[in-house]
């Protein structure tokens, strides 16, 4: 009887957090956070001690699912309705190097050293420091890297091309959101931004769903649907 109660609570439990998981949908897994990360710790752990006590129940463990489940997803809610709260909630990426030069206080910022960022790198496929000329700590831990032009594949010297300087794309628009900081960063003003989107028949930012300037290349946007 108390093999066959503990097997009851395994399935129970399996397909509770099978639901979860598909509720809360992949970005879950593929995108975890640190917050995610101990959610997911916090999670498991409730169900593994209700499935070995005899005292819990079927519904004390679905409850506990449910409720953690539950916030959960009205964090995800809260940060997809209110841009302002990601930063807070889910943190932000962070440029590690900039056009080539390591920046030490966004390294010192993220609690990261030397040694680890070369290994973040090289899991990118660039075995020296030397041939990166951005790399972006991103929240879920992961560095994400732009090579420098000459180092790109196919290399450009193997061409003897001209080598070019790597750029990096601004984000403007988000979710119907300008973002002021990224505009003039990029030396424009909203005024320019306005201006960009009548051209493309857009009055106002809350009929783009994405918006980036790359130098050479314009600005490219992508419409609500």
């Amino acid at each position: 009887m108390e093999f066959l109660h503990t097997g009851v609570d395994l399935i129970v439990g399996f397909f509770g957090l099978f639901f979860l998981t598909r509720i809360l949908g992949k970005t879950q897994i593929t995108q975890i956070t640190t917050f995610d990360f101990i959610s997911a710790l916090v999670l498991g752990e409730l169900v593994g001690n209700a499935v070995f006590d005899d005292d819990i129940g079927i519904l004390k463990i679905l409850f506990a699912i449910s409720v953690w489940g539950s916030l959960i997803y009205l964090l995800e809610i809260i940060t997809q309705k209110w841009k302002n709260t990601r930063a807070f909630l889910e943190g932000r990426p962070t440029i590690i190097i900039h056009q080539g030069r390591i920046i030490r206080e966004s390294l010192k910022a993220s609690k990261l050293d030397l040694n680890q960022l070369q290994h973040l790198v090289r899991a990118r496929g660039a075995f020296s420091l030397s041939e990166v000329a951005f790399a972006v700590l991103e929240t879920d831990g992961t560095v994400n890297i732009l090579k420098k032009p000459k180092f790109e594949m196919p290399t450009r010297n193997d061409f003897s091309m001209t080598q070019e300087k790597a750029i990096l794309p601004f984000s403007m628009i988000l979710d119907g959101e300008v973002l002021l900081d990224n505009v003039q960063e990029a030396g424009f003003s909203e005024e320019w931004l306005q201006e960009e989107l009548k051209k493309q028949n857009i009055k106002t930012y809350k009929e783009v769903l994405y918006a980036e300037w790359l130098e050479g290349e314009g600005l490219y946007l992508q419409k609500m649907n």
